[in-house]
């Protein structure tokens, strides 16, 4: 069948927009024709692949909104019903799957409203869950399963990507200025800031946090294997919020060759960041995905979650490293025995290191 305007809602988070991009990608080549719009939060609106793949972004302030009294509330439900009912669209996909994108769909005025199969909070009474062989898979898999139910057919896996090029250039005025790759055991100056993002070191990515307190990796293990791997000539950049801006200042207290990044890189600059690193650590977070994405070496480690369900995907240079804990894959967010991401040692990932980068 053919839809002139589609209205994708996958309004957060990092790793769950990553996970849908070869959807999106999958859905542009079937519908080549048709408008292809993105409902999400403003966050994460600038990794969505606008030109190419997706043809127009709509954001949904979701802290904006809290903020806002009933009166306004009510107001700004019936502004953006008018403004997606003006759009027309005809069909309309909830990626997300909970009550908030279930809001979005109805209010979008599409008769033919359709989601992923693990719709929640009721959400399946406003769009038809779509559950096809990979139900019980990996969630880009799934996700592909409504692709295949509108007829596409999916020969590769694809991330679609935004323009990086400016990322590229304000993240390396951002090393220049925090002197990386000089005065550092790195290259000169006239050397260290070559053309394209050449910046004349070799480093590697530590993501440190995670949305769930129990997917975090020790930051002890995080410092340990750092003095690891800057002994093999590497540098270390760590990466995350502002909210683990404490946890980077204690890794870089017991490591040399260390920078802290985390809550200083836009979620592009994120991207240029861990598209040009050499190797890639994180337990199971959104930057993971990113780092997926490009297809770099990697070690995920995975406590709570399951790795065969959100775990690194399409990608034959990531390792993926579960605990030996019994408790593995409980997939709870708090825990009084926490213990599955303290039993994956700095060694266990130090050995994959050197069998991904063969130093």
């Amino acid at each position: 069948m053919k839809y002139e305007n589609i209205l994708i809602i996958k309004m957060s988070s990092l790793g769950d927009i990553l996970h849908a991009l070869p959807f999106a990608a999958a859905l542009r080549t079937h519908f080549k024709d048709s408008k292809i719009s993105w409902l999400v939060q403003p966050e994460f609106a600038d990794f969505i692949p606008l030109g190419g793949v997706i043809d127009e972004v709509i954001e949904f302030d979701k802290k904006g909104f809290k903020k806002l009294s009933w009166t306004e509330k009510i107001k700004y439900f019936f502004h953006m019903r008018r403004m997606l009912r003006s759009k027309k669209f005809d069909l309309a996909i909830d990626m997300q799957g909970l009550f908030k994108s279930a809001v979005f769909a109805a209010l979008s005025g599409s008769k033919t409203r359709i989601g992923y199969c693990e719709m929640r909070e009721f959400s399946s009474l406003v769009s038809k869950p779509i559950c096809g062989k990979n139900r019980n898979a990996h969630v880009i898999e799934r996700y592909l399963d409504v692709a295949r139910f509108l007829g596409a057919e999916i020969k590769k896996i694809e991330f679609p990507m935004p323009n990086l090029s400016e990322a590229e250039e304000s993240l390396k005025e951002k090393l220049k200025t925090l002197n990386f790759g000089k005065n550092n055991g790195g290259l000169d100056e006239k050397n260290s800031f070559g053309g394209g993002f050449d910046i004349g070191v070799k480093y590697v990515v530590f993501a440190i946090g995670a949305r769930w307190r129990t997917k975090e990796w020790i930051m002890a293990h995080f410092a340990k294997l750092a003095q690891m791997i800057t002994k093999d000539g590497y540098f270390i950049v760590l990466a995350g919020a502002k909210s683990e801006k404490e946890k980077g200042e204690a890794i870089c207290a017991q490591c040399e060759k260390i920078i802290d990044l985390t809550g200083e890189t836009t979620l592009k600059e994120l991207a240029v960041l861990i598209k040009h690193c050499a190797f890639f650590v994180s337990a199971d977070t959104g930057p993971l995905h990113l780092a997926t994405a490009f297809q770099k070496p990697l070690a995920a480690l995975y406590g709570p979650t399951l790795a065969a369900r959100t775990g690194p995907y399409a990608n034959k240079n990531a390792s993926v490293i579960v605990s030996p804990a019994p408790c593995a894959g409980c997939l709870k967010k708090s825990c009084r025995d926490w213990r599955c991401m303290r039993e994956i040692t700095p060694e266990a990932v130090y050995k994959v290191f050197k069998e991904k980068i063969n130093v």
